[in-house]
Protein backbone atom coordinates (compact mmCIF):
# COMPACT_ATOMS: atom_id res chain seq x y z
CA UNK A 1 0.00 0.00 0.00
CA UNK A 2 1.12 3.56 -0.62
CA UNK A 3 1.49 6.24 2.02
CA UNK A 4 -0.98 8.69 0.45
CA UNK A 5 -3.80 8.05 2.93
CA UNK A 6 -1.75 8.05 6.14
CA UNK A 7 -3.10 4.62 7.05
CA UNK A 8 -2.45 3.00 10.42
CA UNK A 9 -0.02 0.30 9.24
CA UNK A 10 1.93 -0.94 6.25
CA UNK A 11 0.49 -3.74 4.11
CA UNK A 12 2.52 -5.97 1.78
CA UNK A 13 0.86 -8.59 -0.44
CA UNK A 14 2.60 -11.96 -0.33
CA UNK A 15 0.16 -14.00 -2.43
CA UNK A 16 -3.29 -13.57 -3.94
CA UNK A 17 -4.74 -14.75 -0.63
CA UNK A 18 -2.42 -13.29 2.00
CA UNK A 19 -0.92 -9.92 2.84
CA UNK A 20 1.27 -8.89 5.77
CA UNK A 21 0.40 -5.98 8.05
CA UNK A 22 3.33 -4.31 9.81
CA UNK A 23 3.13 -1.69 12.56
CA UNK A 24 5.08 -0.39 15.54
CA UNK A 25 4.20 1.81 18.52
CA UNK A 26 5.69 2.60 21.93
CA UNK A 27 5.49 5.42 24.47
CA UNK A 28 6.24 6.52 28.03
CA UNK A 29 4.00 5.45 30.96
CA UNK A 30 0.59 7.10 31.28
CA UNK A 31 -0.42 5.22 34.46
CA UNK A 32 1.60 4.39 37.58
CA UNK A 33 0.90 0.64 37.60
CA UNK A 34 3.61 -1.02 35.45
CA UNK A 35 1.45 -4.08 34.72
CA UNK A 36 -1.40 -1.87 33.47
CA UNK A 37 1.05 0.25 31.48
CA UNK A 38 2.22 -2.88 29.69
CA UNK A 39 -1.35 -3.84 28.88
CA UNK A 40 -2.20 -0.37 27.55
CA UNK A 41 0.91 -0.09 25.38
CA UNK A 42 0.35 -3.54 23.90
CA UNK A 43 -3.36 -2.93 23.21
CA UNK A 44 -2.47 0.37 21.55
CA UNK A 45 0.05 -1.27 19.21
CA UNK A 46 -2.22 -4.19 18.37
CA UNK A 47 -5.03 -1.79 17.48
CA UNK A 48 -3.38 -0.76 14.20
CA UNK A 49 -3.71 -4.31 12.90
CA UNK A 50 -7.41 -4.40 13.74
CA UNK A 51 -7.88 -1.01 12.08
CA UNK A 52 -6.53 -2.47 8.83
CA UNK A 53 -9.02 -5.35 8.98
CA UNK A 54 -6.38 -7.88 9.97
CA UNK A 55 -5.48 -10.45 12.59
CA UNK A 56 -2.36 -10.03 14.77
CA UNK A 57 0.09 -12.87 14.24
CA UNK A 58 3.48 -12.01 15.79
CA UNK A 59 4.71 -9.37 18.24
CA UNK A 60 8.12 -8.18 19.41
CA UNK A 61 8.79 -6.14 22.55
CA UNK A 62 10.40 -2.70 22.36
CA UNK A 63 11.84 -1.59 25.71
CA UNK A 64 13.82 1.38 27.00
CA UNK A 65 14.52 0.96 30.72
CA UNK A 66 16.55 2.88 33.35
CA UNK A 67 18.38 -0.05 34.94
CA UNK A 68 20.15 2.01 37.58
CA UNK A 69 17.01 3.81 38.71
CA UNK A 70 14.22 1.24 38.71
CA UNK A 71 13.94 -2.27 40.08
CA UNK A 72 13.83 -5.01 37.49
CA UNK A 73 10.49 -6.12 38.92
CA UNK A 74 8.96 -3.04 37.28
CA UNK A 75 10.16 -4.26 33.89
CA UNK A 76 8.89 -7.76 34.62
CA UNK A 77 5.43 -6.40 35.39
CA UNK A 78 5.37 -4.31 32.21
CA UNK A 79 6.33 -7.28 30.06
CA UNK A 80 3.80 -9.48 31.84
CA UNK A 81 1.03 -7.01 31.05
CA UNK A 82 2.07 -6.78 27.43
CA UNK A 83 2.28 -10.56 27.06
CA UNK A 84 -1.22 -10.97 28.46
CA UNK A 85 -2.65 -8.73 25.73
CA UNK A 86 -0.61 -10.42 23.01
CA UNK A 87 -2.03 -13.78 24.09
CA UNK A 88 -5.56 -12.36 24.27
CA UNK A 89 -5.16 -11.19 20.67
CA UNK A 90 -4.20 -14.73 19.65
CA UNK A 91 -0.70 -13.64 18.63
CA UNK A 92 2.74 -14.94 19.60
CA UNK A 93 5.58 -13.04 21.26
CA UNK A 94 8.70 -13.92 19.26
CA UNK A 95 11.38 -11.67 20.74
CA UNK A 96 12.20 -8.00 20.96
CA UNK A 97 14.88 -5.44 21.67
CA UNK A 98 15.82 -3.46 24.75
CA UNK A 99 18.15 -0.57 25.55
CA UNK A 100 19.15 1.21 28.73
CA UNK A 101 17.57 4.67 28.79
CA UNK A 102 16.89 7.28 31.45
CA UNK A 103 13.26 7.44 30.31
CA UNK A 104 11.09 4.33 30.49
CA UNK A 105 9.33 3.36 27.26
CA UNK A 106 7.49 0.26 26.12
CA UNK A 107 5.56 -0.93 23.10
CA UNK A 108 5.39 -3.52 20.36
CA UNK A 109 6.26 -4.18 16.78
CA UNK A 110 3.33 -6.21 15.45
CA UNK A 111 2.91 -8.32 12.32
CA UNK A 112 -0.57 -9.27 11.20
CA UNK A 113 -2.23 -10.94 8.25
CA UNK A 114 -5.19 -10.00 6.07
CA UNK A 115 -6.68 -11.04 2.75
CA UNK A 116 -5.49 -8.51 0.13
CA UNK A 117 -9.09 -7.88 -0.98
CA UNK A 118 -10.27 -7.21 2.59
CA UNK A 119 -7.76 -4.59 3.70
CA UNK A 120 -9.46 -1.68 5.48
CA UNK A 121 -8.14 1.72 4.45
CA UNK A 122 -9.10 5.15 5.73
CA UNK A 123 -9.76 6.12 2.11
CA UNK A 124 -12.81 3.86 1.76
CA UNK A 125 -15.57 6.06 3.20
CA UNK A 126 -18.43 6.60 0.72
CA UNK A 127 -21.28 9.11 0.53
CA UNK A 128 -24.22 7.64 2.42
CA UNK A 129 -22.03 5.81 4.94
CA UNK A 130 -22.49 6.14 8.66
CA UNK A 131 -19.57 6.40 11.09
CA UNK A 132 -19.32 4.18 14.15
CA UNK A 133 -16.98 4.99 17.06
CA UNK A 134 -16.27 1.93 19.19
CA UNK A 135 -14.84 3.54 22.35
CA UNK A 136 -15.70 6.71 24.27
CA UNK A 137 -13.42 9.74 24.21
CA UNK A 138 -11.61 11.39 27.10
CA UNK A 139 -8.48 9.43 27.97
CA UNK A 140 -6.16 12.39 27.39
CA UNK A 141 -8.17 14.82 29.49
CA UNK A 142 -8.80 12.33 32.29
CA UNK A 143 -5.14 11.24 32.37
CA UNK A 144 -4.22 14.91 32.77
CA UNK A 145 -6.68 15.25 35.64
CA UNK A 146 -5.32 12.14 37.34
CA UNK A 147 -1.72 13.33 37.03
CA UNK A 148 -2.80 16.63 38.59
CA UNK A 149 -4.33 14.87 41.59
CA UNK A 150 -7.86 15.95 40.62
CA UNK A 151 -9.33 12.50 40.09
CA UNK A 152 -9.36 9.38 42.23
CA UNK A 153 -8.57 5.71 41.85
CA UNK A 154 -12.01 4.77 40.55
CA UNK A 155 -11.68 7.07 37.56
CA UNK A 156 -8.16 5.83 36.86
CA UNK A 157 -9.44 2.25 36.95
CA UNK A 158 -12.25 3.16 34.54
CA UNK A 159 -10.05 4.78 31.90
CA UNK A 160 -7.47 2.02 32.25
CA UNK A 161 -10.12 -0.59 31.50
CA UNK A 162 -11.07 1.42 28.42
CA UNK A 163 -7.49 1.61 27.17
CA UNK A 164 -6.61 -2.05 27.77
CA UNK A 165 -9.69 -3.30 25.90
CA UNK A 166 -8.65 -4.71 22.54
CA UNK A 167 -10.41 -3.54 19.37
CA UNK A 168 -10.74 -7.19 18.39
CA UNK A 169 -14.56 -7.45 18.47
CA UNK A 170 -15.10 -4.36 16.33
CA UNK A 171 -12.29 -5.34 13.98
CA UNK A 172 -13.65 -8.85 13.46
CA UNK A 173 -17.21 -7.57 12.96
CA UNK A 174 -16.28 -4.98 10.35
CA UNK A 175 -14.18 -7.54 8.46
CA UNK A 176 -17.11 -9.95 8.54
CA UNK A 177 -19.55 -7.52 6.90
CA UNK A 178 -17.02 -5.88 4.57
CA UNK A 179 -17.07 -2.33 5.94
CA UNK A 180 -15.82 0.38 3.61
CA UNK A 181 -13.09 2.06 5.67
CA UNK A 182 -11.53 2.33 9.11
CA UNK A 183 -8.93 4.01 11.27
CA UNK A 184 -8.31 4.02 15.01
CA UNK A 185 -8.43 7.10 17.25
CA UNK A 186 -5.08 7.93 18.84
CA UNK A 187 -2.85 10.98 19.15
CA UNK A 188 -4.53 13.25 16.58
CA UNK A 189 -7.84 13.09 18.43
CA UNK A 190 -11.21 12.33 16.87
CA UNK A 191 -11.14 15.36 14.58
CA UNK A 192 -7.63 14.64 13.33
CA UNK A 193 -8.52 11.09 12.36
CA UNK A 194 -11.86 12.20 10.89
CA UNK A 195 -9.94 14.63 8.70
CA UNK A 196 -7.53 11.93 7.53
CA UNK A 197 -10.48 9.72 6.55
CA UNK A 198 -12.39 12.54 4.87
CA UNK A 199 -9.34 13.80 2.99
CA UNK A 200 -8.22 10.34 1.84
CA UNK A 201 -11.77 9.40 0.81
CA UNK A 202 -12.42 12.79 -0.87
CA UNK A 203 -15.63 13.32 1.11
CA UNK A 204 -17.19 15.59 3.72
CA UNK A 205 -17.98 14.23 7.18
CA UNK A 206 -20.73 15.64 9.40
CA UNK A 207 -20.53 14.84 13.12
CA UNK A 208 -23.51 14.71 15.47
CA UNK A 209 -21.62 15.98 18.49
CA UNK A 210 -24.44 15.03 20.86
CA UNK A 211 -23.97 11.37 19.88
CA UNK A 212 -20.21 11.17 20.59
CA UNK A 213 -19.69 8.87 23.61
CA UNK A 214 -17.60 10.29 26.46
CA UNK A 215 -15.96 8.74 29.48
CA UNK A 216 -17.46 9.93 32.80
CA UNK A 217 -16.33 13.38 34.01
CA UNK A 218 -14.59 14.18 30.71
CA UNK A 219 -16.92 17.12 30.02
CA UNK A 220 -16.57 18.43 33.60
CA UNK A 221 -12.77 18.46 33.52
CA UNK A 222 -12.69 19.97 30.03
CA UNK A 223 -14.97 22.76 31.28
CA UNK A 224 -12.45 23.38 34.08
CA UNK A 225 -9.67 23.76 31.51
CA UNK A 226 -7.99 20.44 32.36
CA UNK A 227 -6.88 19.80 28.79
CA UNK A 228 -3.56 18.30 27.58
CA UNK A 229 -1.24 20.36 25.42
CA UNK A 230 -1.68 17.89 22.58
CA UNK A 231 -5.35 18.84 22.23
CA UNK A 232 -4.40 22.47 21.58
CA UNK A 233 -1.79 21.39 19.05
CA UNK A 234 -4.40 19.27 17.28
CA UNK A 235 -6.86 22.17 17.18
CA UNK A 236 -4.26 24.58 15.84
CA UNK A 237 -3.39 22.19 13.02
CA UNK A 238 -6.84 20.88 12.00
CA UNK A 239 -9.15 23.82 12.69
CA UNK A 240 -8.92 25.17 9.13
CA UNK A 241 -10.74 22.06 7.90
CA UNK A 242 -13.50 22.27 10.53
CA UNK A 243 -16.85 24.04 10.26
CA UNK A 244 -17.85 24.38 13.90
CA UNK A 245 -21.52 24.91 14.80
CA UNK A 246 -20.97 24.40 18.52
CA UNK A 247 -21.57 27.32 20.85
CA UNK A 248 -18.57 29.53 21.59
CA UNK A 249 -16.29 28.04 24.26
CA UNK A 250 -18.24 24.77 24.35
CA UNK A 251 -15.87 22.32 26.14
CA UNK A 252 -16.91 19.59 23.72
CA UNK A 253 -14.80 21.17 21.00
CA UNK A 254 -11.57 20.50 22.88
CA UNK A 255 -12.74 16.98 23.77
CA UNK A 256 -13.01 16.24 20.07
CA UNK A 257 -9.35 17.29 19.67
CA UNK A 258 -8.23 15.37 22.78
CA UNK A 259 -5.35 12.96 21.95
CA UNK A 260 -6.38 9.40 22.80
CA UNK A 261 -4.31 6.42 23.84
CA UNK A 262 -5.53 3.02 22.66
CA UNK A 263 -8.76 4.62 21.43
CA UNK A 264 -11.59 3.01 19.54
CA UNK A 265 -12.06 2.21 15.88
CA UNK A 266 -13.73 4.73 13.57
CA UNK A 267 -15.61 2.61 11.02
CA UNK A 268 -17.27 3.82 7.81
CA UNK A 269 -19.93 1.51 6.37
CA UNK A 270 -23.50 1.37 5.15
CA UNK A 271 -26.24 1.83 7.80
CA UNK A 272 -27.05 -1.88 7.63
CA UNK A 273 -23.41 -2.87 8.12
CA UNK A 274 -22.98 -0.38 10.97
CA UNK A 275 -26.03 -1.83 12.73
CA UNK A 276 -24.54 -5.32 12.51
CA UNK A 277 -21.14 -4.20 13.81
CA UNK A 278 -22.69 -2.27 16.71
CA UNK A 279 -24.84 -5.25 17.68
CA UNK A 280 -21.76 -7.49 17.72
CA UNK A 281 -19.91 -5.07 20.00
CA UNK A 282 -22.87 -4.61 22.35
CA UNK A 283 -23.38 -8.37 22.56
CA UNK A 284 -19.76 -8.93 23.57
CA UNK A 285 -18.46 -8.96 27.12
CA UNK A 286 -17.25 -5.39 26.67
CA UNK A 287 -19.08 -2.73 28.66
CA UNK A 288 -17.67 0.05 26.51
CA UNK A 289 -19.92 2.46 24.66
CA UNK A 290 -20.10 2.49 20.89
CA UNK A 291 -22.20 4.92 18.90
CA UNK A 292 -23.03 6.18 15.43
CA UNK A 293 -21.50 9.65 15.49
CA UNK A 294 -21.78 10.96 11.95
CA UNK A 295 -22.42 10.60 8.26
CA UNK A 296 -20.42 10.79 5.04
CA UNK A 297 -21.50 12.93 2.08
CA UNK A 298 -20.19 14.22 -1.22
CA UNK A 299 -18.61 17.63 -0.73
CA UNK A 300 -15.36 19.40 -0.06
CA UNK A 301 -12.69 16.71 0.49
CA UNK A 302 -11.50 16.74 4.10
CA UNK A 303 -14.20 19.08 5.41
CA UNK A 304 -15.46 18.22 8.92
CA UNK A 305 -18.77 19.74 10.03
CA UNK A 306 -19.58 19.76 13.75
CA UNK A 307 -23.31 19.96 14.46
Amino acid sequence: MGAEGCDDAGVYRLTDDCALIQTVDFFTPIVDDPYRFGQIAAANALSDVYAMGGRPLLAMNLVAFPLGEMDKSVLQDILRGGLEKIKEAGALLVGGHSIEDKELKYGLSVTGVVHPQRVMLNSGARPGDQLLLTKPLGTGILSTAIKGGLAGEELEKLITECMITLNRIGGDAMAEVGAHGCTDITGFGLIGHLFEMAHASKVTITVDTTAVPLLPQTHDFAAMGIIPEGAYKNRNFYTKWVTNHLAALDPLEMILYDPQTSGGLLIAASPEQIHHIAEKIRASSSSLLCAVIGTVSAGEPGRIILN
